[in-house]
């Protein structure tokens, strides 16, 4: 059996090795990405952000004149951590609470966060107040650092569906598979030596591409960089095994592209690739959650920019391992050896 698996794994490995151009793209790509996004957002935001500690969904402005101010986007913040954490990295230049208690938190180090709370103040001497000003120090976090984990996320994606889907389905369309069916090789063992194929290559890319974004950009890294591989070995796994079980049964390329793009697309818009879904609406963030991309990128970030240890990923980790159990479950089940 393991000879059989070695088989497969050394011939998908070759023939990825020689494709030059599908290895040079998932490496150039990532990086190109990162030093562009890096030069695009470069500057600071154009507008004050202000997070109000509240549990409604919709900012209410009657509560104080403040919260109708032009130029200030004002998002609520129903848990006062991640507030505090936001406030840390500049992510929002104040946080502020009118109810039950009137108060609000700067960073001192945020320029920002100065001029946001001249004009808090200034609003709240017009409403009689007396809001109580509290402190937070911490660096900020640049967008190239935020967007890192959702570049490597990303090319992990198109790197497990398209590299791992369209081939099972290219080797079932030109008859290669049909010639393995005649092999003593079963359905699970041509899967998992896929998996351990594409895994591998997968992992020395993205290893590759954090070692160069981090060397030319100096990407923050505030947690273990063993964690972190851990993070990437679980979301990759559970990406490559999704690309299989959408390639169990497809005979046309044309429709695996079709079905691997209406996979990757909504992940890629709604995992929190390029922005953040904290203010988005709960359905959407509901609806982000069934994809893989979404625990991966969520542990990842929580790892390199707040430093988290395997406690505070665990959950990630394991939602990642049972969607895998299921995909490769599923892949396995409904694996076609025959076009037809």
């Amino acid at each position: 059996m393991l000879r059989r698996i070695y088989a497969i794994f050394r011939a998908r490995n070759l023939e990825f090795v020689r494709d030059r151009g599908s290895m040079s793209w998932n490496i150039v790509l990532p990086v190109a990405l990162m030093f562009g996004l890096s030069f695009i957002f470069s500057s600071e935001r154009a507008e004050y952000t202000v997070g109000v500690v509240q549990d409604a969904a919709e900012i209410d402005a009657s509560v104080h004149p403040f919260l109708a101010s032009r130029y200030i986007e004002f998002v609520p913040v129903d848990d006062l951590e991640s507030g505090f954490r936001r406030v840390a990295r500049h992510q929002l230049d104040l946080l502020v609470q009118f109810t039950p208690e009137a108060r609000y938190w700067v960073n001192p180090d945020s320029p920002k966060g100065y001029f946001a709370e001249f004009a808090l103040l200034e609003f709240d001497g017009l409403a009689g107040g007396a809001l109580q000003k509290l402190e937070i120090e911490g660096e900020a976090v640049r967008y190239v650092d935020w967007v890192l984990p959702g570049i490597l996320g990303m090319n992990v994606m198109f790197s497990s569906l398209f590299g791992v889907g369209y081939v099972v389905v290219r080797y079932r369309k030109n008859g290669f598979l049909k010639r393995l069916r005649a092999t003593p090789l079963r359905a699970i063992e041509f899967v998992i030596a896929q998996v351990a194929s594409r895994l591998l290559l997968i992992l020395l890319i993205t290893s590759f591409v954090y070692a160069g974004t981090k060397f030319f950009l100096g990407t923050r890294m505030d947690g273990s960089h063993l964690l972190l591989f851990v993070v990437l070995l679980a979301g990759s796994m559970s990406m490559i095994a999704m690309g299989l079980m959408v390639a169990a049964r497809v005979t046309s390329e044309e429709l695996a592209g079709g079905l691997l793009n209406m996979v990757t697309w909504p992940m890629m818009m709604l995992s929190g690739v390029w922005f953040s879904l904290e203010a988005a609406s709960d359905w959407v963030r509901q609806l982000a959650g069934f994809f893989p991309l979404t625990h991966m990128l969520g542990a990842a970030r929580a790892v390199m920019l707040d430093g988290a240890g395997f406690a505070v990923v665990l959950p990630a980790l394991g939602t990642l391992l049972v969607m895998t159990a299921v995909f490769l479950a599923c892949g396995a089940l409904m694996f076609r050896w025959h076009p037809k």
